[in-house]
């Protein structure tokens, strides 16, 4: 499934936070954008960068693999015809009908499940295996990509490892700056306030676990 093939992601966020009751105010106001902005990516006319997206799915109890799930299940059911007397099947259905599903082991290139986020960071979903709560994600930074276009830092809950294959960059790990190439790998809890931006010419694409 290629990268942009999973388009609901706004709409699994909506209706999210439409189950547990929480205004576009409130959200906004937790997360820390507009309402607007959060309305914009409810209806799909603007994706959250890495750190907004974080920040709502912790406002909403939402995990990464969760928003995964549920937008691959959404793409996959089929549209109701006019007199189909059967129920329609709401994204929460098809989120409980996704939960401990195995992906792999083996997933080919092809087979990828992708996110597209803000300034173009790509998510690819490398595998998952139940019970684990495991985000293995191959994570591509584009130049001038990154993790909050407003230059913010983020934090969320697990641990972080990452490893870049090729390219560079910048990761900001509380007041530190740290300069990150191909080979080299970092570890650290993912509470401690963190950015990435890649301010090279060429993509980086890296490896990336968070264990939660």
């Amino acid at each position: 499934m290629a990268a942009s093939d999973l388009p609901s992601l706004g709409e699994r966020i909506r209706e999210e936070r439409v189950s547990r009751g929480v205004s576009l105010r409130t959200l906004a106001a937790q997360v820390g954008v507009s309402a607007s902005m959060i309305s914009q990516i409810e209806t799909g006319k603007s994706q959250p960068s890495v750190s907004t997206l974080y920040a709502i799915t912790s406002a909403l109890g939402v995990s990464i693999q969760e928003v995964f799930d549920a937008a691959l299940r959404d793409a996959q059911t089929p549209s109701r015809v006019a007199g189909d007397p059967t129920p329609p099947t709401t994204v929460l259905q098809a989120l409980g009908s996704s939960r401990g599903r195995r992906i792999g082991p083996v997933v080919h290139p092809e087979d990828r499940q992708a996110l597209v986020l803000d300034t173009g960071v790509i998510w690819e979903r490398l595998g998952e295996l139940p019970p684990h709560s495991v985000d293995f994600l191959l994570v591509t930074y584009p130049p001038a990509g990154t993790s909050a276009s407003a230059g913010g830092l983020m934090r969320h809950p697990g641990t972080e490892f990452g490893y870049i294959i090729s390219g560079e960059l910048t990761l900001t790990l509380g007041f530190e700056g740290m300069s990150l190439a191909a080979g080299d790998s970092i570890s650290f809890e993912s509470t401690t306030p963190h950015s990435y931006r890649n301010d090279g010419t060429d993509p980086c694409v890296g490896v990336w676990f968070v264990v939660e």
